[in-house]
């Protein structure tokens, strides 16, 4: 039987907010895979992640294996290279061993995930082994739900992106048509809301951080007032909606 991978979405951080098909995913894995944050020597932090909390609300902690990423290495290509291969043997390892393993993401597997560098290692190590996904809620879903901010409404254009690309990335996308989500901003919390002045779209737009979990926050942009907020902030910057219902058909 063909080794088998499944990256699966456990959502945002509510453990309510995982699917049904996600649970089923983990609990039939010979051994479930979560990413941990790797310290300043590349060891395990120890802290449990929002993907490792998430799990063991479904599965036994005999069944979690942590595995050290380097979630927050941008500069230094060669150590985030390095801790990429390890974690990818490490996975490998299990899947030999196992033969079924699930990897847990917050989100969704296809969207800004370390899935996908693990995938592409882990095919490489161990030929012949299936690649799955299961979807995930994502942020700014969560986000616009506990809002009441509409992501999309007839023709409008819905544009992600990464702030971690820059500042510019996003005013870009700001002069442009349609809602645009901001994901991991708040470093660049202040140029953030410079940029939703400038475009006019301060007054509807909406941020959020540690959705669904005890020190949420969901607050309106126009409080923003440029001090740093967690990575892990999301943004909904909606359009100017004229023209009553159905006004964008």
């Amino acid at each position: 039987m063909s080794s088998r991978l499944i990256g699966v979405g456990v959502g945002p951080g509510d453990p309510e907010l995982v699917t049904v098909k996600g649970v089923n995913a983990l609990r039939a894995a010979d051994v479930v895979v979560v990413p941990v944050m790797a310290a300043p020597d590349g060891t395990d932090g120890g802290e449990p992640g929002r993907a490792e909390a998430t799990v063991l609300h479904y599965v036994s902690e005999e069944k979690v294996v942590r595995v050290v990423f380097a979630l927050n290495e941008r500069t230094d290509r060669e150590r985030r290279e390095a801790a990429w291969d390890a974690a990818g043997e490490r996975v490998a390892g299990l899947l030999r061993e196992r033969g079924r393993v699930a990897f847990a993401t917050i989100g969704d597997p296809n969207v800004y995930s370390t899935f996908t560098y693990l995938a592409q290692t882990v095919a490489e190590s161990v030929p012949g082994t299936v690649v799955e996904t299961v979807p995930g809620i994502t942020a700014m879903q969560d986000l616009a739900a506990r809002s009441g901010a509409v992501l999309t409404e007839g023709t409008e254009p819905l544009t992600l992106v990464p702030v971690t690309a820059g500042a510019a990335v996003l005013k870009e996308a700001l002069a442009g048509p349609g809602t645009v989500v901001a994901y991991k901003f708040g470093r660049l919390a202040g140029e953030v809301a410079e940029a939703l002045r400038e475009s006019g779209r301060l007054g509807d737009a909406v941020w959020g951080s540690a959705l669904g979990l005890p020190e949420e926050f969901v607050r309106p942009a126009a409080e923003l007032d440029g001090s740093p907020l967690p990575y892990l902030s999301t943004l909904i910057a909606p359009p100017r909606r004229d023209g009553g219902r159905g006004g964008k058909l």
